[in-house]
């Protein structure tokens, strides 16, 4: 009983501590995530025109458009991928008899690819009306106002539009950043010291670049599909980015999205091991 109890307990933190770390990461990287999305939709053909139009168009304000949908839904969402995490790491635990402290780079990604799958219920509606809120470059419809229109154009299956593409991105990314943030944390940590908080950022930071750089094409495949609301499959989006410009059409939008994913993420690890830690402290 004991031992459910401290599993419990276990999940909870990790689930606090996901979804702080989740909102130091909106905060600090939604400006560059709304560049790459205009870039990747083709708002804009350059990432300088999208800062430069978006700061005469909108201000410094404008750089937060479509933020409402992240903070609320990457609370729950980055809450839900730790959580994950946690018990992915406890399934894998149970079938080799490994201790998590003991996993090789493979299992760490094993655990990680398995906290993306109840993570994606919750981000891929999350993402779609962020998307359709970012690409409107200039128009202020309200995020009541667009999940409206993305309803009355094709039902709940609209707002969830995109959900395969975003399981896709999120499974390979998952395990490419939970193995490189666990790899580097090892690598940084002193024997005997609590590991620092620049250790703590700078392997965060590389987590986030290996995920993106694993991942953007399908990135760009996801935010295309996400960004219009006629029916269009997985398949139909990636042969139209490729008619539009080759390899090189899936990625746009790179540069701000590693831009980005280290100060992001390494904002988010922080947030997320100061609240472990408090967690820790008090329960």
């Amino acid at each position: 009983m004991e031992e459910v109890d401290s599993a419990l307990v276990d999940n909870v933190k990790s689930f606090a501590a996901g979804g702080f770390g989740g909102i130091c990461a909106v905060l600090t990287g939604h400006p560059f995530d709304l560049v790459k999305v205009r870039l990747q939709t083709g708002v804009y053909d350059s990432a300088i025109k999208g800062v430069k139009s978006t700061l005469v168009k909108e201000g410094l304000p404008g750089f937060y458009r479509g933020v409402l949908p992240p903070l609320l839904g990457v609370t729950p969402m980055f809450a839900v991928s730790f959580w994950g995490y946690d018990v992915g790491k406890r399934i894998v635990s149970s079938y080799t008899g490994v201790k998590s402290s003991d996993f090789t780079i493979a299992q760490i990604s094993t655990a990680g690819f398995l906290s993306a799958i109840p993570t994606t219920l919750v981000a891929a509606p999350f993402e779609r009306v962020k998307v359709m809120m970012q690409i409107q470059d200039g128009k202020k419809s309200s995020m009541g106002a667009v999940i409206g229109e993305m309803y009355r154009t094709g039902g709940i299956r609209s707002i969830f539009k995109g959900s395969v593409a975003t399981l896709a991105r999120d499974g390979p990314g998952s395990a490419l950043y939970f193995a490189t943030y666990e790899y580097l944390k090892a690598k940084l940590t002193v024997p005997g010291q609590d590991m620092s908080l620049l250790s703590i950022s700078i392997a965060g930071g590389f987590a986030g670049v290996a995920m993106w750089l694993g991942v953007f094409p399908i990135d760009t495949i996801k935010s295309t599909q996400q960004s219009s609301n006629t029916s269009v499959s997985i398949v139909q989006t990636t042969k139209n980015i490729y008619a539009r410009g080759g390899i090189k059409a899936f990625f746009p939008g790179v540069g701000p999205a590693l831009a980005r994913s280290f100060p992001a993420n390494a904002a988010t690890f922080v947030g997320v091991e100061i609240a472990t830690n408090f967690l820790n402290s008090v329960i």
